[in-house]
């Protein structure tokens, strides 16, 4: 279209347009961080505790050393010369001083905690001579169950409304239990760094979700100033929310690269990831609701226990606080009680993983509504359809403010698509289930940079960086329909600290609505600009490009309050009587991210956090003895979904625009996740009827059940 003409967008955005950047994967040209080799590439692998909490006494070498071992880092020698990882504080919420140390600082509070690294001039002669190495260790008591720890690392608490005078007017009080195991995330490529220092920048290459966020940690644990650093963040197999903190191992690798004045690689293997990875969920809940007059949701209480680990790292306390922030669901309820006690036990620390606390909010709230329905009486759809948030934007009791959305209409087309069965013979019991929730997604700022070049060529350059999202898709779509140019005219550069804008990064559903948005603005700007330099003239961009004194370039930084997601997701399963094996016979996905700007992209995400809540419900569970060691280690041992255990998935989208940036657009990648588990438990639960019984659902826990 001419430049000289009203640069209205092409029906691109909208589109279901295939993966860019899928080609390059699937022909093996994607680059990740452990195909980097660099001339005299070091490596380092660590001497690791095999107890979950010890006193940490002398390190014993051995004098003689192979050839090839070039040096031994042990917590001594890191003394002044690191610190902890950063305090991020909350509003009104305590945080301890306890954030994960580099190396142990006099003890070790879980089984897998790194503790000596050895620098080899390859990783199998650093394995081999770490096992060489001696640590005197005292074994102290540890903490395995969450209800028996005596000290909180995080408590946070907040009222909304005469909480009191609800339930103590309230018709009905309805309480239940309900609870998450631990699970991992399990990455196809795990974490790992490259790093080399080039005297005055330390430059890591590292499998991370975003560029800023761990330069500005490692600028903090090293004590340099954060131009010193450079952080470029390769193809990345997959993250979930567990590459948001560079590894302490990583900062182990810096301390070699500087001391030996040579660069140096830390990958780990998958038991060191199942080991030592934060791990997600972890939670459980009392919750009570009140009942006034027909059924209608008056107020809510909760009590979450979480099990945080033996430390913090700077996000640990975020999964809590969210799931507390979502304890009003989608509902009108305008006296709301929560407290958070995040305590302490033995065990690797836990972290954001796939919808970092919106999944265990939500299946708090769904669980305990599938209960009152029972309790009271009335189908669960209705009693849910009763007390929907009906008017937007809708202040929350809590302080969130729900943007936009159709909740009733979600809840219909669920119903309609996955035909609730309920039925029970001596074979088989059958039951139908409601997962409905709201999340928030976005919020802060995320920044974006687009040139055009003399050639015409558009190059976007965000502060996100994708892990299997699609940026790479999308954004083009935006820039391309916002300049009114083929999408293959669009270029996206990420992940380097050197070239990417400023911003806060990919996690939490943010990266369309606030990179997208930054994008869609900086477009605009060029397109405003293009426009001047036509001055009514018939041009085309690449004209107006070359007419141009300079290149056209314009930066933005976005900033917006949160939007809110939201969705209804509905099971139909089945538990054989005779062996408590557990079958989803029909799923439903129903979810509103605003507009959408790519179908297929969208449905991908749901259908991978489907898959990732299908998981967690049917097999999934990190499991620990008494004494802190773990009894799933291996994936042997942890067991993933397959496909076999996927049922056909029904996906469908309602679009209700936000009214908070330029695309209308809302969060996509953790809906699956979230209404995933409150469908799949309160299925089973129907089936069971009425019996409780928490996630995974084995068939050793069901067949006990069913009796």
């Amino acid at each position: 279209m001419a430049a000289g003409t009203a640069l209205s967008p092409r029906p691109l955005v909208g589109r279901p347009l295939a993966r860019r950047e899928d080609e390059r994967v699937l022909r093996g040209r994607a680059r990740y961080v452990d195909d980097i080799d660099l001339d005299g590439l070091a490596h380092v692998a660590f001497v690791r505790s095999p107890h979950a909490h010890a006193r940490v006494g002398a390190v014993r070498v051995p004098e003689r050393r192979p050839s090839g071992v070039l040096a031994v880092i042990g917590p001594d020698d890191l003394a002044g010369r690191v610190q902890r990882y950063p305090k991020v504080a909350v509003e009104g919420m305590e945080v301890s001083d306890d954030q994960h140390p580099i190396l142990p600082e006099g003890e070790v509070g879980y089984t897998g905690q790194p503790v000596v690294g050895v620098v080899a001039e390859s990783r199998a002669l650093a394995e081999d001579f770490a096992e060489e190495i001696e640590v005197d260790y005292e074994p102290l008591d540890a903490v395995v169950d969450v209800r028996q720890s005596d000290r909180a690392l995080v408590r946070w608490s907040k009222s909304a409304g005469d909480v009191e005078g609800a339930f103590a007017r309230a018709e009905r009080v309805v309480s239940g239990h309900y609870g998450m195991a631990r699970v991992a995330a399990v990455p196809i490529e795990a974490r790992g760094a490259v790093v080399r220092d080039d005297g005055d920048v330390l430059t890591v290459w590292i499998s991370a979700q975003e560029t800023h966020r761990p330069l500005a940690q490692l600028a903090h644990i090293l004590g340099r100033a954060p131009e010193t650093v450079h952080v470029v963040v390769p193809d990345v197999g997959g993250a979930f929310g567990t590459k948001g903190n560079p590894p302490s191992e990583v900062v182990v690798a810096a301390i070699a690269a500087i001391d030996l004045g040579r660069p140096v690689k830390w990958t780990e293997d998958r038991l060191e990831n199942l080991l030592t990875t934060q791990q997600g969920r972890g939670m459980q809940a009392d919750v009570e609701l009140a009942f006034g007059a027909d059924a209608r949701l008056v107020g809510v209480r909760a009590r979450i226990l979480a099990d945080v680990g033996a430390y913090l790292w700077p996000s640990t306390h975020i999964p809590p606080h969210t799931a507390a922030m979502l304890m009003g669901g989608v509902y009108d309820v305008r006296a709301v009680e929560v407290e958070i006690a995040g305590m302490q036990t033995h065990k690797v620390p836990t972290g954001p993983y796939r919808g970092a606390g919106r999944p265990e909010g939500n299946y708090f709230v769904e669980c305990a509504m599938d209960d009152a329905a029972r309790a009271l009486g009335i189908d669960p759809s209705e009693l849910r359809r009763r007390n929907l948030v009906r008017s937007f934007p809708y202040p929350s009791a809590l302080g969130l403010t729900y943007d936009s959305g159709d909740y009733e209409r979600c809840l219909d087309l669920a119903l309609d698509a996955v035909r609730p069965e309920r039925r029970s013979d001596d074979r088989v019991a059958v039951g139908t289930g409601f997962g409905m929730y709201v999340e928030r997604s976005g919020g802060v700022f995320e920044s974006a940079r687009v040139t055009l070049g003399r050639d015409g060529r558009v190059v976007v350059r965000s502060s996100t960086r994708p892990h299997g999202q699609g940026h790479d898709t999308a954004f083009a779509q935006i820039a391309a329909d916002r300049l009114a140019v083929p999408i293959e005219q669009v270029e996206l550069r990420f992940g380097d600290s050197a070239e990417a804008p400023p911003g806060i990064g990919t996690f939490g559903s943010r990266s369309l609505t606030m990179g997208g948005s930054a994008v869609a603005q900086a477009a605009d700007e060029i397109a405003e600009r293009a426009r001047a330099i036509a001055a009514g003239r018939e041009m085309s961009l690449a004209e107006v490009a070359a007419a141009a004194p300079e290149p056209l370039e314009a930066s933005v930084k976005f900033t917006s309050d949160v939007t809110m997601s939201s969705g209804c997701h509905a099971a139909v399963v089945e538990i054989d009587r005779a062996t408590g094996a557990l079958r989803i016979l029909r799923y439903a996905a129903v979810d509103d991210a605003g507009r959408i700007v790519n179908p297929l992209l969208v449905h991908g995400q749901v259908v991978g956090g489907v898959v990732q809540g299908i998981g967690q419900c049917l097999t999934e569970e990190v499991q620990y003895d008494e004494t802190g060691q773990m009894r799933s280690a291996s994936l042997l041992d942890y067991s993933l979904p397959t496909a076999a255990e996927i049922p056909p998935l029904r996906v469908e989208e309602v679009e209700s625009p936000s009214p908070l940036n330029p695309l209308g657009a809302k969060g996509a990648g953790e809906g699956g996740a979230t209404g995933s588990l409150g469908a799949i438990a309160n299925a089973v639960a129907d089936a069971l009827g009425g019996t409780r019984v928490d996630p995974p659902f084995t068939s050793e826990k069901l067949w006990r059940a069913l009796r």
